[in-house]
């Protein structure tokens, strides 16, 4: 079979040796899943929830908590982590605060359902 010129590259890439039995095999392997850049056909899907600390999402207005949890939906299902900074909510962290205040001082919670996050 003949190997792709970018699966070759990415073989050249990952093993030293060019031409060897695992290079070789690697870009083989490569080709036939279609190259490179197309091994996976889907994107992994992200997390659609979202949480804030109690007390900021108690201050929310419902257009803002609508706008919050349309955007980590949006996001969630096109694959990505993260919501996008259009839905940013300030003051939602103290300043100077770490994962250990995360965990102990603050309560937070999904702004959706109003149910307890991180346990």
């Amino acid at each position: 079979m003949k190997i792709s010129p970018a699966c070759k590259a990415a073989a050249k890439r990952k093993y030293k040796v060019w031409p060897s039995a695992y290079a070789s095999g690697y870009g083989v392997k490569c080709t036939k899943a279609g190259g490179p850049t197309m091994k996976s056909k889907t994107k992994g899907g992200g997390t659609t929830k979202a949480c804030l600390p109690a007390a900021k999402v108690a201050s929310m207005s419902k257009k803002e908590k609508d706008a919050v949890i349309r955007a980590k939906r949006t996001a969630g299902k096109s694959g990505k982590r993260e919501r996008s900074d259009r839905s940013n909510v300030k003051g939602a962290r103290k300043k100077g605060a770490t994962l250990k205040d995360w965990f102990e001082k603050e309560n937070w919670v999904n702004v959706a359902t109003g149910e307890e996050c991180g346990k």
